[in-house]
């Protein structure tokens, strides 16, 4: 592969794996070891993708000490237990075989911390797959979207007009924008069609069977 290969930035949690029952889980344990009120799993599904600390601040508020606690909390479970509370969508070993089948690189894209994200695609075998792996720092640093796809351009030979970040959420829409990058919805993840239709992606896939065909006539076109 070259630099002038299609490259499909892959989101993580929605998009590869149905990481619901483990973030959940963590989430409510966080909450129930502080003393807070723990919403029904409802809720707390609908923050699934955003990074850890955003989510946290929507939950308890705007109090960075308390973030903090939460945050470590959340980490005690997840890093041990939740990590593996998971599962490979439906469909998606086929569609990254028919990607790399068309000389696609495929790089991961994610807000999780890199040192979780790696544990989880090998425990899953779907570092097979990838060429890179970017993902947040512990401390929150570049669990923003925009701030990670800047970062993973700055380090691979990718081609923003021959490129397509796929994600759930709306942050991976947002953030494919402010660099150049064309997104596409996984719809068969977290992401709510409000949150999709408001941040208006490039394009949409039900399923993962329909992302390779797409790729195909963007490389085509």
């Amino acid at each position: 592969m070259t630099a002038t290969a299609f490259t499909v930035l892959l989101d993580l949690d929605g998009t590869l794996t149905d990481s619901e029952d483990g973030i959940i889980r963590s989430m409510a344990y966080a909450l129930r070891t502080m003393g807070r009120p723990v919403p029904d799993d409802a809720a707390l599904r609908r923050l699934i993708g955003p990074p850890t600390f955003e989510t946290f601040g929507l939950l308890i508020g705007d109090d960075p000490a308390a973030i903090d606690d939460a945050v470590r909390h959340y980490r005690e479970r997840f890093a041990y237990v939740g990590l593996f509370e998971n599962r490979v969508y439906d469909g998606v070993p086929a569609m990254l075989d028919a990607l790399r089948a068309m000389g696609c690189r495929l790089l991961l894209a994610t807000s999780k911390p890199h040192v979780y994200a790696r544990r989880i695609v090998a425990h899953y075998g779907l570092d097979a797959w990838l060429d890179g792996l970017y993902g947040a720092e512990l401390d929150g640093t570049r669990a923003d979207k925009p701030a990670l796809i800047a970062h993973l351009l700055a380090h691979e030979p990718v081609d923003a007009a021959r490129a397509l970040m796929v994600g759930d959420r709306k942050h991976d829409i947002l953030g494919a924008r402010a660099n150049g990058i064309r997104s596409c919805s996984a719809r068969w993840g977290y992401g709510e069609a409000s949150e999709i239709d408001a941040a208006a992606p490039d394009f949409r896939c039900a399923a993962p069977a329909e992302l390779p065909p797409l790729v195909r006539r963007l490389i085509d076109a």
